[in-house]
């Protein structure tokens, strides 16, 4: 079963992804970030370009030729296959609305989550379908 890691109180949902894919990164840690909604997964890549002046994320989309050698992948669709291709270790960053497809592959999961009324309704959704199937869940409240 994963660990599935819930972090409530984000100011700004997208940012705080931002944030700590950066961190992740510069822990050496591999990242898939997962979202079918190609807008908000293309509005979270324009904010990984900008996320700081000094700071550099190197990531691509699933699917590019560089996508072996990059430490974050975003990921619309064919997240299986995504899955099958990322390192062992690689963690999964979700800003679906939905839990992702093919959690049962993975050892660890990040949920970010922002102080919006509709965004904590589907992360509590979230939470209770993760819990049926029997996963390690962790609450985080962000500062």
């Amino acid at each position: 079963m994963a660990r599935i890691d819930f972090a409530f109180g984000a100011s700004n949902k997208l940012s705080q992804a931002c944030q700590t894919a950066l961190r992740q990164y510069l822990a050496g840690q591999k990242m898939v970030v997962y979202c079918s909604d190609t807008a908000r997964l293309k509005a979270f890549d324009l904010q990984l370009w900008a996320i700081d002046d000094a700071a550099f994320v190197p990531h691509v989309m699933a699917g590019d030729a560089l996508a072996a050698q990059t430490p974050i992948i975003l990921a619309s669709e064919n997240l299986e296959q995504v899955l099958n291709d990322a390192p062992a270790e690689a963690w999964l960053m979700n800003l679906d609305e939905q839990c992702p497809p093919w959690v049962g592959k993975l050892t660890r999961v990040l949920e970010i989550v922002s102080d919006d009324d509709s965004d904590k309704a589907g992360a509590r959704a979230r939470w209770r379908a993760y819990q049926a199937a029997g996963h390690d869940l962790r609450s985080h409240r962000l500062s």
